[in-house]
């Protein structure tokens, strides 16, 4: 006698190719007619899927249904949608864009990151209370980089094509890309700023949640120098550094080994195209276990891939349709997931965190104007070559979205923390802050 077995892997993956089939058969007017792309319709199954409503998608109760195990899963969601999607987009840039196009990366990434990153600080002050300065930092942190994947909706598709300018695309796609692996020196140096706060108590470390694997969390004491010295030399040189250098090296690397497979005829054409997708899982992967910054090393590892321009014009050659449509697919399951995970029940908690409704319409508002716009408009007139007025400017200003690249710093920075039982008032108001 057949058994059901409405477990929930069945169900999880009955619903995504269920939600793909549908939104494949209007597919064409989501996109060319409405102009919207996969993230907000999986966003949408989602939530109506989730726990806050039909409750088919809860990832509490998946695997072994361990306490605190949503956190793991969504980072783990995070690092594989938005590293796999990385490579994708730095192989389609053009060759030696990083180089072409210094200048503009330079700006884009520290000057107009900077100031993103203390105007949306601002912003977190103005609106959040029982923060302090540092915990507005940390949490403005996670949200000044601009996220690489709701960016493609801007660089690609019949929107892009048909109004923005081809330098603008380039260059959006390419600051949301590297931008998103370069956020860490601004969230690790807050994050330091805490660590090594000379506090009563400093010195006490809460052993658990572990950054690089290498030291414990909590008060440590050591003051603003001890602060400064890890920022150098732990996000700069081992994360940041490292992170770009080994990218390069495995996107080189694998540059020529695919043209030597070509000149051999060893590689097929299913291979070939899957290579990108082989780089983010590998990078994705390593980069972790070594506790260095797997983003960027993803978006080093395309450019580096297509560094020639030898792998892109290939790719067009075999008209190439494997690396966009697993993009669709990873999109498809990393929103749905981040529908489905929401933290509706933080959203409003006047007499825990303050943080109400009216708060985070509030932040989101400031947020839209204030976060990147001045900082494009200060600087667009030292990019002529990819911003020529200020109607391109201020298009590159408010298109700078939010998306799962906040959630994925969101999640690690929970790790940067003790748990909340062992947290002070300062850290414990910055963890309860940090979802909503």
């Amino acid at each position: 006698m057949p058994n059901l077995d409405v477990s929930e892997l069945n169900v999880v993956i009955s619903i995504l190719g269920a939600f793909i089939m549908l939104y494949g058969v209007i597919s064409y007017k989501i996109k060319n007619v409405w102009y919207l792309g996969e993230a907000l319709p999986a966003v949408v199954v989602g939530i109506v899927l989730g726990p806050i409503a039909s409750k088919f998608i809860d990832s509490t109760r998946w695997g072994s249904a361990e306490p605190g195990q949503q956190n793991a899963i969504t980072l783990g969601v995070c690092r594989l949608v938005i590293g796999v999607q990385l490579v994708i987009a730095g192989f389609q840039l053009p060759a030696k864009y990083q180089l072409m196009r210094w200048k503009e990366m330079a700006i884009c990434l520290l000057p107009v990151m900077t100031i993103m990153w203390l105007c949306t600080t601002a912003c977190v002050l103005a609106t959040i209370p029982k923060l302090t300065l540092l915990a507005a930092l940390v949490i403005g942190s996670c949200v000044t980089c601009t996220d690489p994947i709701l960016s493609q909706a801007i660089a690609k598709g019949p929107f892009a094509d048909k109004y923005v300018a081809r330098n603008l695309r380039e260059i959006i796609s390419s600051e949301a890309g590297a931008n998103d692996g370069f956020g860490f020196p601004f969230l690790m140096l807050a994050t330091y700023l805490i660590r090594h706060a000379d506090i009563p108590g400093a010195g006490v470390t809460h052993v658990g949640a572990e950054e690089s694997g290498s030291h414990g969390v909590g008060r440590l004491g050591g003051g603003v120098g001890k602060a400064l010295e890890q920022w150098v030399v732990e996000t700069w040189l081992y994360i940041v550094l490292m992170s770009a250098v080994y990218g390069v090296v495995v996107g080189y690397g694998s540059c020529k080994a695919l043209k030597f497979a070509l000149r051999k005829k060893w590689i097929d054409n299913e291979s070939y195209l899957l290579f990108p997708a082989a780089i983010g899982l590998f990078t994705v992967g390593t980069c972790g276990a070594l506790g260095t910054d797997d983003l960027l090393a993803c978006f080093f590892a395309g450019n580096a891939l297509n560094w020639d321009g030898g792998y892109l014009e290939e790719t067009e050659a075999r008209h190439d349709e494997v690396n966009s449509s697993i993009d669709v697919l990873l999109n498809f399951g990393g929103f749905m997931y981040i529908g489905a995970v929401l933290p509706w029940g933080e959203f409003h908690q006047p007499d825990v965190t303050g943080i109400t409704y009216g708060r985070l319409f509030g932040l989101g508002f400031l947020v839209m104007v204030f976060r990147r716009i001045p900082a494009i408009l200060m600087a667009y007139r030292f990019m002529p070559n990819v911003c020529k007025n200020v109607k391109e400017a201020l298009f590159m200003g408010y298109f700078g979205p939010i998306g799962i690249g906040a959630v994925f710093y969101l999640e690690h920075t929970r790790h940067l923390f003790p748990e909340l039982d062992a947290a002070d008032t300062e850290e414990a108001n910055l963890l309860r802050a940090l979802g909503p």
